[in-house]
């Protein structure tokens, strides 16, 4: 059965990519979550702000016209990088994004560096891949689990909550976030007191709250993403849970999800994103014209990473004017400094890391919201020299080393 489930992704990537490869296209693949736990979180949305970026960038890169592909990778590592292989060596596909799941990234980028193309991640999170993982062929855009516990698990901490729970998924981007957010809490002056792992698109997370109910632990931490989190929050508030004192912290929460849970449940969730559309004049036109296109829902950070990354990614295409060579690829987006209108200006690190701000936010209370999408009060800007770990020669092999 999962060989054939393999056989079946890949025919699926091979048909949204039919076509034979050629030199003079430029092919990109946005590989995602299309239907699962994950798909709101990315999925559509991403091949959606990757379409955009191709448009506003006219269309074209050094001559060549830009075809995006998608596919679905079933949050399995051995079915991400079956596509793929079969994107690189049968369609052509010369640059892979979003990639949301740290365990399909991980496997996915290990593929990418040995074929030498470009592997830019946005919904993925954990920050191995600009440590242990690192290669010379993979970008990181929008977050890490690192900056996610720096920014949240820090201010909470130090606000007095300074006792902590984790209720952890089961997988690579749970262990490294709860990893990340475990050193934040102790660096703050806090402790964890326990954790239970929950495994991926788990519908009744009950005997964990419970679990994490009994800790007594001030705060609990959920290590999650998408459904699980907004499930976690939801049935938190059937058990009144923060009812009797203990504070709910997302360690990953995005505006899709406060938007399905609903202001009445969600408000005073404290959360961080990388993106949020009622910044600035830039973010609120990007989220009018995705909104437009994809019935009035408006983008989270991980659609705004892939519109980001996907621009860059085409201004180091027209510099080198060579695609097939990934690592020359993105070392050209190193040398560029990053600049559009949802996240500003940044700059690519020698370890694949893009440097941007984050930010702090707190759900706002019903009677706050002027609208449906008018989730968000900001506390606290982490500039981009603050929000993401430190480079260390130590986390990834080649840094330091004279060549990118």
């Amino acid at each position: 059965m999962r060989s054939l489930a393999i056989r079946a992704a890949c025919l699926a990537a091979f048909t949204l990519g039919a076509g034979t490869a050629s030199a003079e296209v430029l092919r990109i693949g946005v590989l995602s979550d299309m239907s699962g736990p994950q798909a709101d979180f990315a999925g559509p949305g991403s091949v959606l702000a990757a379409r955009m970026a191709v448009a506003d960038f006219g269309g074209t890169v050094a001559g060549m016209p830009v075809e995006v592909l998608s596919a679905d990778h079933q949050n399995k590592a051995d079915v991400g990088a079956n596509i793929a292989r079969q994107w690189i060596d049968a369609d052509g596909v010369d640059a892979i994004f979003d990639v949301p799941n740290s365990a399909v990234a991980l496997a996915v980028s290990g593929l990418v560096a040995q074929k030498n193309r470009a592997l830019i991640v946005s919904g993925a999170g954990t920050s191995d891949l600009t440590g242990k993982n690192c290669t010379r062929n993979t970008v990181h855009w929008t977050y890490d689990t690192w900056a996610q516990a720096n920014t949240v698990g820090n201010a909470v901490t130090k606000s007095g909550g300074d006792t902590w729970f984790f209720m952890t998924v089961d997988y690579a981007f749970g262990h490294a976030l709860e990893r990340d957010a475990t050193e934040a809490i102790k660096q703050a002056g806090g402790r964890v007191v326990g954790t239970v792992r929950h495994p991926l698109g788990t519908s009744d997370l009950s005997s964990f709250l419970l679990q994490a109910e009994a800790s007594r632990a001030k705060v609990i931490g959920l290590g999650s993403a998408g459904v699980d989190t907004v499930n976690a929050v939801k049935q938190a508030g059937e058990f009144d849970i923060t009812e009797r004192g203990q504070k709910l912290v997302a360690m990953l929460m995005v505006l899709n999800d406060i938007r399905a849970l609903g202001l009445q449940v969600a408000q005073k969730l404290l959360l961080s994103e990388a993106f949020y559309w009622d910044l600035n004049d830039g973010t609120r036109d990007f989220a009018k014209r995705f909104a437009g296109s994809f019935g009035g829902r408006y983008p989270n950070m991980v659609h705004a990473g892939v519109y980001a990354s996907v621009l860059h990614y085409l201004k180091a295409v027209e510099r080198t004017k060579s695609p097939k060579d990934g690592a020359a690829v993105v070392a050209a987006m190193k040398d560029i400094p990053t600049s559009d209108p949802v996240f500003g200006q940044g700059s690519v690190r020698k370890d694949g890391r893009v440097i941007h701000d984050m930010y702090l936010f707190e759900v706002k209370a019903p009677g706050e919201s002027k609208g449906p999408y008018d989730l968000y009060k900001t506390l606290a800007t982490v500039k981009a020299d603050k929000a993401f770990r430190p480079m260390d020669a130590g986390q990834c092999p080649f840094v330091g080393q004279r060549a990118n």
